[in-house]
């Protein structure tokens, strides 16, 4: 049996406090700060949840979607959240499109933290703009990641984007 190893991924598990439970949930430490938005990431808030961009992207563009509800699993959450959560990844896709133009995409839970759920207290959905050949084994053996715009720059491109403007003016479709 081989071993890939990710030695980066333990800056990450080790310098966080428990990210899952009732003393620390960053999803519900963002929710209640609108007023952090752009320090939280945060690029779009709905009625029933909101989007923000990864601190520890695997991609450029990686965001994820979270309920303003501490719930850990879609059975436990409402069904209008969910729809809306669906309908944010419907949007995201289009805003992740129209700015990075990747070859595919990646949209999907981890919930519990036997699945990769690194909050697993709180359901959330990630999305990842995909490219062909970003497939690269940097991360795992040089232990970087390569990422060709900081998060500051893609927190204002996806937020124009959702927001129904890109950066130089109004979205291809009026929005």
């Amino acid at each position: 049996m081989d071993h890939l190893w990710s030695p980066w991924r333990y800056q990450y598990v080790s310098s966080a406090p428990v990210a899952s439970g009732k003393d620390f949930c960053l999803f519900c430490l963002v929710a209640a700060g609108a007023h952090e938005d752009a320090a939280n990431l945060v690029v779009l808030r709905a009625e029933r949840s909101f989007v923000l961009l990864n601190r520890y992207p695997y991609s450029t563009g990686h965001l994820m979607i979270a309920p303003y509800s501490h719930v850990p699993t879609m059975q436990e959450t409402e069904v209008a959240t969910l729809e809306e959560m669906m309908r944010l990844a419907q949007r995201c896709e289009t805003a992740l499109r129209q700015v990075y133009r990747p070859d595919g995409m990646n949209f999907g839970f981890n919930i519990g933290q036997a699945a990769g759920a690194g909050i697993a207290g709180h359901i959330h959905m990630h999305g990842l703009p995909r490219w062909a050949g970003d497939t690269s084994f940097i991360t795992t053996v040089g232990e970087t990641r390569v990422l060709p715009e900081d998060l500051e720059t893609t927190h204002r491109k996806l937020r124009a984007a959702l927001q129904g403007h890109t950066p130089e003016g109004p979205a291809p479709d009026g929005r």
